[in-house]
């Protein structure tokens, strides 16, 4: 495929890692949507057209709508992902990836603990924990934000949330990052083991907790779902493929957006400087954060039907790619759309995506983040970046660096 001004979409290249908005910006200027061969998928870029793929009625994100089994066995093998047995019980299947009654009934079983007045419940532990991670590192005068702070913060809360002992934590990222490589356009044969490897070791961890929960019940996520089960509301396979996403999300995605958003603020001095002397504004600037590098910018939806959509006509079967990074850089939908702005509003961005898949999460890791920027900018008088230029990670549906070093000044 090419693209105006023969740039290629590469999105696995080093280049496209670095910035991969001159590549959106070259597919938003091509008329409808772009066809990539590479991934069999239709390429949704325009603010307007992603909306319209993922709201449309006749869109499902899992192949059961669309093929038989013996169809869905083929493109497993072809796509790599056959021969993971686990893998396929627990992540290929998912409420993230199911539709209709399945993933209402899914979803309904673990909704009431992610609304916005359960979650604010937690910003007294949250903001302790956070204190307590900073006034470790307080004295140093640079640190990893990822690898020092970010990464330990959104995973710790979810683990609470679902009944994780704290010690447990560490682990839960480091299986839930092999788990989710795999879902980006490099499936070899060695990300495949890694991922079913840390899969099992998962489901086997699950099971121990699970079993100790079953004998003393805690005021936990866990024990509320292992009620669930009694009560016919989820099977075993569902338990702990929603166990295990609910661990996932709560990881990757919410430190990719804290470090992209770091980047941003340290990108441009100015809007950090208004933050400090506003932070009124800190709700605004988090949501411009996911705006501005959205930490999953890609994901697929099939049509159950033939669809006339985004001005072209497809066939039942069609997948298409969603491309909630490109869409919230639309200049027709966000004035000055490649500027980082603090205050940004109105700001509709669709990071957490739209309809019935809208992200569960979105309150946690907007809490999150307020907390960890606010007691930054409080406790040190100046942050600068320590790095000339940050590597960010490879792949079509992460974005975020993979380190990012800072120099602080405490007040």
């Amino acid at each position: 495929m090419s693209l105006p001004n023969d740039l290629s979409f590469e999105p696995l290249s080093d280049a496209f890692a670095q910035d991969p908005h001159p590549y959106y910006a070259a597919l938003r200027a091509k008329e409808g949507l772009t066809y990539f061969k590479d991934f069999d998928v239709w390429l949704a870029a325009r603010f307007d057209d992603v909306s319209e793929v993922v709201m449309h009625e006749k869109m499902v994100r899992s192949m059961e709508y669309i093929a038989n089994e013996e169809e869905i066995a083929e493109q497993k093998r072809a796509g790599n992902w056959h021969d993971m047995p686990h893998h396929s019980r627990f992540v290929q299947f998912s409420l993230l990836d199911s539709d209709g009654e399945i993933h209402d009934r899914l979803r309904k079983q673990v909704f009431k603990l992610f609304t916005p007045v359960m979650v604010n419940k937690l910003r007294e532990s949250i903001q302790t924990y956070v204190d307590t991670l900073v006034d470790g590192l307080a004295d140093r005068k640079e640190v990893d934000f990822i690898d020092d702070l970010a990464a330990h913060v959104p995973g710790h809360i979810i683990g609470r949330i679902l009944g994780v002992p704290d010690e447990d934590c560490p682990q839960l990222r480091i299986w839930s990052e092999n788990i989710v490589q795999f879902f980006d356009i490099d499936r070899s044969d060695e990300r495949k083991e890694l991922a079913e490897r840390n899969t099992t070791e998962f489901y086997h961890y699950l099971l121990e907790l699970k079993a100790k929960r079953e004998t003393a019940p805690k005021d936990d996520l866990l024990s509320l779902m292992i009620e669930a089960e009694r009560q016919g509301h989820m099977n075993h396979d569902e338990f702990f493929s929603t166990a295990m996403l609910i661990l996932m999300a709560g990881h990757g995605s919410t430190i990719d957006v804290l470090g992209s958003g770091m980047h941003a603020l340290l990108k441009f001095p100015d809007q950090m400087q208004r933050l400090r002397d506003n932070q009124g504004l800190m709700k605004t600037a988090v949501q411009e954060m996911f705006r501005y590098e959205s930490p999953l910018p890609f994901f697929h939806r099939y049509c159950t039907e033939d669809v006339e959509i985004c001005g072209q006509t497809f066939s039942r079967g069609t997948k298409f790619g969603v491309l909630y990074g490109s869409a919230n850089r639309d200049s027709k939908q966000f004035p000055n759309a490649d500027m980082f702005d603090v205050g940004r509003s109105p700001n509709w961005h669709i990071a957490f995506g739209r309809g019935a898949h809208f992200c569960l999460g979105n309150h946690l890791a907007r809490l999150d983040m307020d907390i960890i920027f606010s007691t930054l900018l409080n406790r040190f008088e100046t942050i600068e970046l320590a790095e000339k230029s940050p590597v960010y990670k490879r792949g079509l549906s992460v974005r975020g660096p993979e380190a990012l070093k800072i120099a602080w000044k405490r007040k």
